[in-house]
């Protein structure tokens, strides 16, 4: 077996060495962020927009580059961390962003740390064939402040969702916000269909701001589709004609159950087919 490799701070490690202490503020507080993207035939989809985002993230935890790191630095190394890793086609690509060991009320202009870490990732890119069943996660509310659009490190509420999502036998679960609307799912932004119209919650009801989300808004904006960002509850997703989630790897995926309720996908077929245009242009 091949060994895997990821690199921490600009340095090659075997995967299993540990390279953080147990100070490590992101360990211990999760202040650090990160961005899953998909890497397909040479090239990081949508890597511009990922990186705006972490910009933007690491703008709003007050976190610092390294003078070395920018987006030319970071596709170089992804790229020699592809090779070493025996991945050549498709992979998944996770950037972890995270503070250092400094105290908690101590604060420093040291530059992030960052770990970048490959995965292979199956070169299929098909919308899923048997629809997910997903419902309601009732064990947290989500804020609606100042960091509820990042990815944070401070991921327990999705990860405590994807634990029940499992334990009921379930292919996601949504999480609500704190006034008790649709906020996201464990691993995804949550949009319907209603009479023709792509309704989907702003990024202001707390959902992370989802590249594929963005990218897809965008996309369907330029063609004959009626977009709205808006409010939802569960009546909407229970009045709703169709439903489906989207995330950079798996791209979009269609929901055929929501409690009682099935959906078709006629709609959602033509999205994700437009949607892989795009992408593969």
């Amino acid at each position: 077996m091949n060994e895997h490799f990821f690199i921490y701070n600009n340095e090659f490690f075997r995967a299993g060495v540990p390279v953080i202490t147990v100070e490590n503020r992101s360990f211990r507080y999760g202040e650090g962020l990160f961005e899953t993207m998909r890497f397909r035939h040479g090239r990081i989809i949508n890597l511009d927009l990922h990186f705006e985002r972490l910009a933007e993230g690491m703008k709003v935890l007050g976190l610092g580059f390294p003078n070395f790191f920018s987006k030319n630095y970071f596709i170089d190394t992804v790229n020699e961390l592809l090779l070493k890793n025996s991945i050549s086609e498709n992979a998944r690509i996770r950037l972890m962003m995270f503070a250092g060991d400094e105290a908690l009320f101590r604060d420093t202009n040291q530059p992030a740390n960052f770990i970048i870490e490959t995965f292979p990732l199956s070169s299929e890119m098909q919308l899923n064939k048997e629809g997910l069943a997903i419902d309601i996660f009732a064990g947290s509310r989500k804020s609606t402040d100042d960091f509820s659009n990042i990815k944070s490190n401070n991921y327990l509420p999705s990860v405590m969702a994807a634990k029940f999502a499992l334990r009921n036998k379930l292919d996601d679960v949504v999480i609500l916000n704190s006034f008790g609307r649709i906020c996201e799912s464990s691993i995804a932004n949550v949009f319907i269909v209603k009479s023709e119209k792509i309704i989907t919650p702003p990024l202001s009801e707390g959902c992370v701001a989802g590249v594929m989300r963005r990218f897809l808004l965008e996309k369907l904006s330029l063609q004959q589709y009626t977009l709205d960002e808006n409010s939802l509850t569960t009546e909407d997703i229970l009045a709703a004609d169709e439903v489906f989630l989207t995330n950079s790897i798996q791209l979009l995926k269609w929901v055929k159950k929501f409690r009682n309720k099935t959906y078709g996908n006629e709609k959602v077929k033509e999205i994700f087919h437009f949607l892989l245009n795009q992408i593969e242009f």
